[in-house]
Order: C-alpha cells, then structure tokens, then sequence
C-alpha cells in the first residue's frame, strides 16, 4: 500500500483555516465565536513548519484579517495603534518557542513536557510583550500607573495562556491519531529541520 504524506503545504493551510475561523472576530468575542487561536498557530507554525517563510506569511495574514474585520466587519479600531507592531516580536517568540521545540517533538512524556514549558515560557513572553506595548505605545491608558495597567489586563490573562494550550493541546491530539493510522498516513512536519 502506498504511504499518503500530508505536506507543509497543508499544515499551513490547515494554520491558515484555523487563523481564518478564529481570528476575524477575536477583538469582540462574542460567545458564538471561538476564541482567537493565533496565538498556538505561531506556536505550532514553528513546530511543525520548516520554511521560515510561512513566518511572515502568517503575519500578513493576520493583518490582513484584522484590517477585514475593522474596514468590512465594522469591529472596533479600539486596539489599532503604534502598539501593533508589537504584534511581530509577539509572534516571533511564539514562533521561536515552537522552532526549539521541532528538532526533539514528539508524542512521549519528555518531548510533551518541554513542549508545554516552552509554550508557557512563549506564551508569557507574548502576553508581556502585547499588554506592555499597548500601555507604552497606545496612548490609551496615560491616566493608569503600570502597576494600575498590569491589574486591569491581569484577568484576561488565564483566557490569553488557555487558549494557546487548548488549540496547541487539539493539534498534538490530530498528530497523535494521524500517526496512529498503521502506516497508511505520514504527517512530514516533524522533522524540525
């Protein structure tokens, strides 16, 4: 029997699927739509994909995303300022986080577990980076102190960190019973190169 591989190609159109049902309405989210998953599809972007191209792909994406769902989907431009560049480093920690992760990812308890402190590790360091950048740069908060600030964005903190779990947690299980399909299918995105 001839073995089907399941191309990068894809895995990033399978990431872009999920950008695309998650992220148009991620500023609101109201309680019909999922929550907004771009957070573990960098994650897992760097995990599984090996051109750094689709890096910059995503990006874009979410931009253009985001510009759709002001400029058509009449969403607020509440969270739109010199703050949203920060946007890219956020990311980019999360793409990274992943890229550690791929040379030794696997479905064992040792390779999970530090897949799981990596993306904790990731997902910290983008929570600080896009709520310390939105008080820096957005001029939307020059009557909070940064003590103040940090308390207010606090709650939406365990949501922020959940979701990133959550979707990267669905992906490991896609893999897990990809893999388990005897033989008859490969998933190539894990070889971390």
């Amino acid at each position: 029997m001839r073995t089907l591989t399941l191309p990068q190609a894809s895995l990033f159109g399978a990431l872009a699927a999920a950008m695309l049902a998650t992220r148009y309405f991620h500023f609101g989210v109201p309680p019909l739509f999922l929550p907004d998953a771009s957070l573990a599809i960098f994650f897992l972007a760097g995990l599984y994909l090996r051109r750094a191209a689709y890096f910059p792909a995503l990006l874009i994406m979410a931009g253009v995303i985001d510009y759709l769902a002001i400029a058509v989907g009449g969403v607020s431009d509440w969270c739109f300022s010199p703050a949203y560049w920060f946007l890219i480093p956020t990311y980019a920690g999360l793409w990274f986080g992943g890229r550690l992760c791929a040379a030794n990812h696997g479905l064992a308890l040792q390779p999970l577990l530090r897949l799981a402190v990596a993306l904790f590790i990731a997902g910290n360091l983008a929570f600080i980076i896009s709520n310390g950048s939105f008080y820096l740069f957005s001029d939307r908060y020059t009557d909070l102190s940064w003590m103040e600030y940090a308390q207010a964005v606090a709650k939406y903190y365990a949501p922020y960190m959940a979701s990133a779990f959550i979707y990267t947690g669905l992906a490991l299980l896609a893999q897990w019973a990809l893999s388990n399909q005897k033989g008859v299918l490969q998933w190539d995105g894990f070889r971390g190169k």
